[in-house]
Parts: structure tokens; sequence; C-alpha cells
């Protein structure tokens, strides 16, 4: 199989491995019943890291246009070609409105408690943090558990604030904020931009760097806010 793959550019690195090979089976290069080229071939044609093309295969299995068969390998959908190319992409099951509504609230109570618990959190709250990352980057090929681990993270820097009215807020939010979560990272699908982030505000809570780790919250959800925002607008407009 030849090479005819651009080179991606360090930005939406997932998203651009992600089109371009939907671009192959959409105008039909790949047919229903081909093997795609291995996760090593991939890896190689678009100069990406494994992490890169699992996220993007994940997205087209999401969207029913591959499957995987254990030891065998990805294959090409035997449905592929009745796709309507404007229905390609995940659909985001919020509104804008939702997505800012709970963004807004995320922000405030974060913020807030992420500064608390580089001031209050003991060693076994590092290590839970800690626990919650690790998890993270042992699954970083499903969004699904993915998300579990992402949402244990947060919970963990949240019982570090020691204050019981912050973990009691968040319990109760847990089925809307998990839902948020999983929902983000199964349709942006930046699991290793999101692990990066995640990485770095356990290590200013550990080294108990106030101000970097405020920073970092901040420009968090500026990033994401601005994705979804967008992505959110292409899904609307593409219903019309």
């Amino acid at each position: 199989m030849t090479n005819n793959f651009k080179a991606i550019e360090k930005k939406n690195i997932v998203d651009d491995v992600y089109e371009q090979m939907k671009e192959k089976i959409v105008n039909g290069v790949w047919q229903a019943g081909d093997k795609i080229p291995s996760e090593n071939e991939l890896c190689s044609m678009f100069n990406v890291s494994r992490v890169s093309v699992r996220s993007a295969v994940q997205k087209l299995r999401d969207m029913g246009l591959i499957s995987t068969r254990h030891g065998k390998g990805s294959f090409v959908s035997n449905t592929a070609g009745s796709y309507d190319l404007k229905m390609m992409a995940p659909i985001m099951n919020m509104s804008e409105k939702e997505f800012v509504d709970i963004m807004e609230f995320r922000e405030l109570i974060e913020t807030k408690c992420i500064e608390l618990a580089v001031e209050r959190a003991d060693e076994q709250d590092i290590l839970a943090i800690e626990k919650a990352l690790n998890e993270m980057k042992a699954n970083q090929n499903d969004y699904a558990k993915y998300s579990v681990a992402d949402y244990q993270f947060h919970m963990a820097i949240v019982h570090a604030t020691k204050n019981e009215l912050f973990v009691q807020i968040m319990k109760s939010m847990k089925r809307v904020y998990y839902y948020h979560l999983e929902e983000l990272n199964r349709v942006l699908g930046e699991l290793e931009v999101s692990l990066k982030g995640h990485t770095q505000q356990y290590q200013a809570i550990k080294n108990r760097d106030t101000e970097l780790v405020k920073r970092l919250v901040r420009e968090s959800v500026t990033t994401t806010t601005d994705r979804t925002i967008k992505w959110l607008r292409y899904q609307e407009k593409n219903k019309k």
C-alpha cells in the first residue's frame, strides 16, 4: 500500500489523522472489507505517536466506519459506503448553552479547589491524584475508561481541599460532570493533549506552585471552550 498521506503538523493531530483516514474511506480508496494499515504503519505514514493514531482509530470505530478484530487488525466496515459525508463527524450530545454552563461552573469550582489542594493536600491526597493520573495514562486508547480516570483525578483534587461542602457539591454533580468529561474525550479525542495538561497540574500541586496551577486551569478552560464551541457550531451548521 503506497504512502500518499501528508505529514501531520503538531496542531490538532488527532483530528488531522482522523480526517485523512476518513477521507480514504469516504472516497472509496479504502473499501468495505479492506484491512487498513497497522498501527505501526500509520505512525510511520503520519509521523505521529501511537496515542494519536489510536485516538483517531477510536473515533473511526465510534462512527462505525471501521471494526477491529482481535489479533487481525482493523477493517473498513461493510456499511461505510452508505455514510453521508456531512454526518462523518462524531455528534456531541449537548447544546452550546449546556456546554458553556458546565464550563463556567468548572472554571469557578476547579480553580478554587486546585488552589486549596496546593495548600492542603497531604501525602495520601497526592498519591490519590497520581493513581488517577496513572489510570489515565494506561487507558489513552479507550476514551470511556480514560474518562472514568479523568473524573477520579478531579475528585481526588476536590478531596484534597479538605472542604466537605465542595466534596458534597461535586458528588451531587457526578452524573452531569462525568457525562461532560466523557463527551469531550469521545468527540474531541485529544487524550494525549489532555494527559499532558493533567500531568502538569499534578506536578504543580505536588510542587505547591499555586500561581502555575491556576494558570494551567485557566488555559485548559479557554482552549477546551474555544475548540468545543467551534465543534458545536460546525455540527449545528451541518444539520441544516
